[in-house]
């Protein structure tokens, strides 16, 4: 079963997380926020919730240590409140989570986040040697409406056989566009597909690319 850790020092909220999701899940939970880095280190979980409130060492401090270790970066956080609005929730997404509940929790849709998350085909994104590298990119492809779009993109970090970015475009998963280098004029690189999407919340959720054809000369070979 698909493992996940609980950090929350309301022993209330954890008993009923726990209730609601032990037939899917393995739990494992934390009152303690300063214990919240070992237990991901030791258990291994395949996602996190985590309250934003908690004594001592806040909710953001800890959703920011684990989405910025390589240790730990890419397992998903959803953040798990009593505190609303836009501004947190914009917030909590810059410091790395890749959803944000608040209570009285929505089971449904907590479930369905937490499936599409653990789901995802993650070990994608780091099949190979990946680089930090900002490269302007045109897309162009089929939208999630069935539309033809074009759009012009940064990647976030690159690959021999994928890149990260954000787009604007509502790209479906498994969904494929054709690649162009924009530097130095424009040069066509290939077919690539949407391996992954991370969050389909924000204005602008980043995409993972995997290419399944390149004819043109690419940045990492």
């Amino acid at each position: 079963m698909p493992r996940i850790l609980i950090i929350d020092d309301d022993e209330a909220i954890r008993r009923l997380l726990r209730e609601r999701l032990e037939d899917a899940y393995e739990i494992i939970e934390t009152g303690d926020p300063e214990s919240a880095l070992a237990k991901t280190l030791e258990d291994k979980p395949d996602a996190i919730l985590l309250d934003l409130m908690m004594p001592n060492f806040s909710g953001f401090e800890v959703c920011q240590t684990l989405a910025s270790l390589s240790f730990t970066q890419h397992i998903p956080i959803f953040i798990v409140s009593g505190y609303g609005g836009k501004s947190y929730k914009a917030y909590c997404q810059k410091l790395g989570a890749v959803g944000y509940f608040e209570k009285p929790i929505d089971f449904a849709y907590l479930k369905a986040r937490l499936a599409a998350a653990i789901s995802a085909k993650r070990p994608e994104r780091r099949d190979k040697v990946r680089l930090r590298l900002r490269v302007a990119l045109r897309l162009r492809g089929i939208d999630q409406q069935g539309t033809p779009f074009e759009e012009v993109t940064n990647t976030e970090d690159i690959g021999a056989n994928g890149f990260l970015c954000r787009c604007k475009a509502t790209w479906k998963k498994d969904s494929t566009a054709e690649i162009f280098l924009v530097s130095e004029g424009e040069k066509y690189v290939g077919t690539a597909r949407v391996a992954w999407i991370e969050s389909d919340e924000t204005p602008n959720p980043r995409h993972g690319f995997h290419f399944v054809r390149k004819i043109g000369e690419w940045i990492l070979q």
